[in-house]
């Protein structure tokens, strides 16, 4: 199989949602993005993939060093290298991206609401950025996206991790920051065994509200954004649907399935391209 098909493959079955984004992509660069996100895929598991974190230091030290060589025979790692190649990516962003990745191997609490951004801003983040690059022709030069990236990316992190809450619960993991659990009185063990409490429900709240702060600053930026490069935020269109299916009555924070049906992600997404609005 071609590389880049096997990639569209691997985005399609693990990131449903960036895999139809990518969809609205001009068809000369949408190859480019599905091996962005499928490289981001294969990163994101690296904890579902080994038993112990020692081995998911080495898998994601194989990624640094896929990178810089061939592709290590691998087919996201063979088309990832050509699309860096072919766009100048900067290796540093995926440093970055690989390096904050470690946190995921552990069950370390998060620090802090900065930290948290921090983390959401090297991961998420910086496929936007780097997407805005591929979109923009290349040359490794920021197309005017950096503020655009970093908030969108932020904002779609933090709704994608209160959506991931129970999975992380279940294996011992939040990413909830310390701070934030701390002002708000939440127990860390009781949340981890699943169960919702007020102070939990305050906390969550927060966030929320966070995340549409980081949202709304994303909003304005989008004012001047070339159309052409919409295609890289576009996934951001999903985020306040998902917010606000968190808020409606009975809705629970271990209820995996809360949230807009596949369905209506989909039409979701096509309006929002249609409109270039999020």
């Amino acid at each position: 199989m071609d590389p880049f098909d096997h990639v569209a493959e691997i985005v399609r079955a693990a990131d449903r949602d960036r895999y139809l984004a990518d969809l609205f992509a001009p068809q000369s660069k949408r190859r480019h993005l599905l091996a962005l996100h499928a490289f981001n895929a294969e990163i994101a598991r690296a904890r579902e993939s080994v038993t112990e974190p020692g081995t998911g230091e080495i898998r994601l030290q194989f990624w640094r060093d896929a990178l810089r060589g061939d592709g290590a025979g691998h087919p996201v790692g063979q088309a990832l290298v050509e699309t860096i190649a072919t766009f100048s990516l900067p290796f540093e962003a995926f440093d970055r991206l690989i390096e904050a990745r470690r946190f995921d191997l552990y069950d370390d609490p998060m620090p802090s609401l900065n930290d948290l951004e921090g983390y959401a801003g090297e991961t998420s983040s910086s496929l936007i950025q780097m997407a805005a690059i591929v979109l923009a022709g290349g040359g490794g030069r920021d197309p005017g996206t950096a503020e655009i990236a970093g908030h969108g990316g932020v904002a779609y992190a933090l709704t994608g991790l209160m959506q991931a809450l129970p999975i992380h619960a279940s294996r011992g993991q939040t990413y909830l920051p310390a701070d934030l659990l701390s002002t708000h009185q939440v127990d860390r063990a009781e949340m981890l065994s699943g169960r919702t409490s007020p102070e939990l429900v305050r906390a969550l709240a927060e966030l929320r509200s966070v995340a549409r702060s980081h949202l709304a600053a994303a909003r304005k930026l989008a004012d001047g954004l070339d159309p052409d490069l919409f295609a890289a935020i576009l996934p951001l269109a999903l985020v306040e649907p998902q917010l606000r299916a968190m808020e409606r009555p009975g809705s629970e924070p271990f209820d995996i399935k809360v949230g807009p049906s596949q369905l209506r992600r989909q039409w979701i997404l096509w309006r929002a391209a249609a409109k270039r609005v999020f």
